[in-house]
């Protein structure tokens, strides 16, 4: 199985570089994994509504030149479906994963998702209504990944 991990930003802190370091060498093992880091675009203080949405259609640009038009795309986004994880697992085991399939994960950056990323989404998931942050997200993200792959 493929799978790439696509992302908005780069990871600063150490620790968090850690954790997705090892999340991704124990999962290398079972998958062809992918991560890809996009730039973020900076957000002014107090940005307008019509700024946010040119920041995330910048970012959603850099995104969607990652993802071939066969793959099967999760976008993390607040207003997904929440998934246990038994459900995820059994999302991604259903489906055909054969020569050259793609699975990818879309994690946004600190606004989000553009309308074009969300409307080429195969499924939106949600992790909790809660918001957290977007780096963050890749280690649970990983994490959760391990516990799908490797059981």
């Amino acid at each position: 199985m493929n799978i790439t991990i696509v992302a908005v930003g780069k990871i600063k802190e150490k620790y968090l570089r850690d954790a997705i370091e090892d999340y991704s060498k124990k999962l290398s093992k079972h998958v062809r994994l992918q991560l890809i880091e996009v730039s973020d675009e900076k957000t002014p203080d107090n940005a307008s509504e019509k700024e946010e949405f040119q920041i995330k259609a910048k970012e959603g640009e850099a995104i969607l030149k990652h993802i071939k038009d066969t793959a099967y795309v999760y976008a993390l986004a607040i207003e997904g479906k929440i998934a246990t994880t038994e459900e995820l697992k059994k999302s991604i085991r259903s489906l055909d994963h054969g020569e050259g399939k793609e699975v990818v994960f879309i994690i946004g950056g600190s606004l989000g998702l553009s309308k074009e990323v969300l409307s080429r989404a195969n499924y939106k998931l949600s992790f909790s209504r809660m918001t957290f942050p977007h780096q963050l997200m890749r280690v649970i993200l990983l994490e959760q990944l391990n516990k799908i792959i490797n059981n």
